[in-house]
């Protein structure tokens, strides 16, 4: 009688315990595996979309009936460019983040993604053209909508701020992770229901770390389901993009801050919406 019970009472600690601790990733295990898709280029006109972008497939997409991952892009000042005009201007959109890992045979997350790189012609990323340009994603791709994330460097790391600065719990993404950028800390209260984690270099000139730093602290204050983190690189500069999108920063992370301990694209696939 007594080893039924300690049989029980294990069985019960560890398939509870077990089925509590990471949200259901079963969508994912069942997606085709990814051996290299393709990144197509779609210029300002040639499609429907607000923007012109890049918009990447994993490989076995046309062959499956799956709703993928989404990960949306966006880039940073130097990245800006009117497609409509001058067909090659999409080509910058490759120097750095997701596009670029595309672009150089790097990209392999542990599962697959739908990857979309907009470009924006002129100005800085307007909340209602972002939720417009995931509106037509959605509307023209395989899409799980539980499994929408935001990511952007620089101009495009205050576009992510932004962006659920204004939509709140009605945005489409899940996560975001803004590099070297910031937002409204008046704004806050609307993260709620979306995860963070923030990147900086400490020695930024061009957008201070204090920008992330008090974004993050806010955002915690007004005790979101998932706590906000920032990380913060040590002796470097507005250069943080590249290390956060490759993994590269990881243990050259300041100890005062949340650490690099796991890819971005790992920590994006444990946010899904209920």
């Amino acid at each position: 009688m007594k080893k039924i019970f300690y049989f029980s009472l294990f069985f019960s600690l560890f398939f509870f315990g077990c089925s509590d601790d990471s949200p259901n990733q079963n969508d994912l295990e069942s997606l085709p595996i990814d051996i290299g898709g393709i990144q197509t280029e779609n210029s300002l006109g040639s499609t429907n979309a607000i923007f012109g972008h890049y918009i990447y497939t994993p490989s076995e997409y046309n062959n499956s009936s799956d709703e993928y991952p989404l990960l949306v892009f966006l880039h940073g000042s130097g990245q800006i460019g009117n497609s409509q005009t001058n067909p090659d201007a999409l080509k910058v959109l490759l120097w750095t983040g997701p596009p670029n890992m595309i672009a150089q045979k790097k990209w392999a997350p542990k599962y697959p993604m739908i990857v979309a790189s907009p470009q924006l012609t002129s100005g800085s990323w307007n909340a209602d053209d972002v939720h417009s340009f995931i509106s037509y994603l959605i509307s023209n791709y395989k899409i799980n909508t539980n499994r929408i994330y935001l990511t952007g460097y620089s101009l495009g790391g205050f576009g992510c701020f932004n962006y659920i600065s204004k939509y709140g719990s009605e945005s489409y993404a899940k996560a975001i992770v803004p590099i070297a950028g910031g937002g409204s800390i008046s704004s806050a209260d609307k993260y709620t229901d979306v995860a963070v984690w923030a990147f900086h270099g400490d020695s930024d000139t061009s957008v201070s770390k204090n920008y992330s730093i008090d974004m993050v602290n806010a955002i915690n204050a007004s005790n979101p389901n998932t706590s906000a983190k920032v990380t913060i690189y040590p002796g470097v500069g507005h250069n943080s993009d590249t290390r956060t999108f490759d993994g590269t920063g990881m243990g050259t992370e300041s100890n005062d801050y949340d650490a690099f301990n796991m890819s971005i694209y790992d920590w994006m696939f444990l946010q899904v919406k209920n």
